[in-house]
């Protein structure tokens, strides 16, 4: 060997270095970044959370409510493949449904304090309103069931009290629930929680479970053999036929925008029903032009 022009490689470069085990400090930054991206990005969409607009699941996992509102929206049969995936460091095939929200009643509405520091300099920023601690990846956040205020998790355990100190509405130290838990004992206890309130008929935000009510209609209504009962199913048709004819005259949407009493909730349903509109009406001119 030689003469070639080449050079001989010698045996420290012939020879892999092993993989190298992260550090603490490694680790550590890495879990502070995937904690800071869950603190401003939505799960389902991957878009800015609008912190005024934040609801929350009974793991503590932050969401924009118009999100969960067009997931639990009713979907056509060429939407399927347009529901929003859960973009989380736990599966890349979660879906809307892997997160259990089935209604607006399994989650909490959050309530954060914008504070101004002192100085015109600095920004005003999202802070526990107690200790006025920056709300983020770097304090440990809770909030309080059922009002939904948030606050640092070291401000509440020093107050040691069962009233909300911003609204002074009772809650139990059960309904404190930690902001995107990491612990295992966390996890766990937000686990048993939302067993336990199942157990009763109750929903994370301690509202009453409707579809416990809708199961238990549907059983008395079925027979031994499992078939529906033939006078309530009667019933049933010509009640869906009935629907079926008010729905030809078209305010559909205003029919059932009108029937909600909360004003931000009839804005949002309103838009995902007019974007829903529009999406089937390209799709049936689309159909055409082929």
């Amino acid at each position: 060997m030689g003469n070639d022009g080449g050079s001989i490689p010698t045996r420290r470069e012939l020879v892999k270095s092993a993989a190298r085990t992260p550090t603490v400090s490694e680790l550590k930054a890495t879990a502070l970044e995937s904690l800071g991206h869950a603190w401003s990005h939505d799960p389902l969409t991957s878009e800015r959370l609008d912190m005024e607009n934040v609801v929350s699941d009974w793991r503590g996992r932050l969401y924009n409510y118009e999100s969960v509102l067009k997931g639990l929206m009713p979907r056509s049969d060429g939407d399927v493949d347009e529901a929003p995936a859960l973009v989380t460091g736990e599966s890349p095939e979660l879906t809307f449904a892997s997160t259990g929200i089935k209604s607006l009643r399994d989650v909490v509405k959050l309530k954060f304090k914008r504070y101004v520091p002192p100085g015109a300099k600095e920004q005003d920023r999202w802070a526990c309103p107690v200790s006025l601690k920056e709300l983020g990846p770097a304090t440990r956040a809770v909030y309080l069931v059922p009002c939904g205020h948030v606050f640092a998790e070291a401000a509440i355990k020093q107050i040691q009290e069962e009233v909300c100190p911003e609204c002074s509405e009772k809650f139990q130290p059960g309904d404190v629930i930690p902001i995107l838990p990491t612990e295992k004992v966390d996890l766990d206890a937000l686990a048993t929680r939302v067993g336990d309130l199942r157990a009763k008929g109750l929903t994370h935000s301690l509202k009453k479970d409707k579809s416990n009510g809708k199961k238990k209609r549907k059983a008395d209504e079925e027979n031994g053999d499992g078939t529906i009962k033939s006078d309530k199913a009667n019933k049933r048709a010509q009640r869906a036929d009935e629907t079926a004819a008010k729905g030809s005259l078209k305010p559909e949407n205003n029919t059932r925008v009108s029937g909600i009493n909360n004003a931000m909730t009839a804005s949002l349903t309103a838009k995902v029903l007019a974007e829903q509109e529009e999406r089937n009406k390209r799709r049936k001119l689309a159909a055409v032009s082929r």
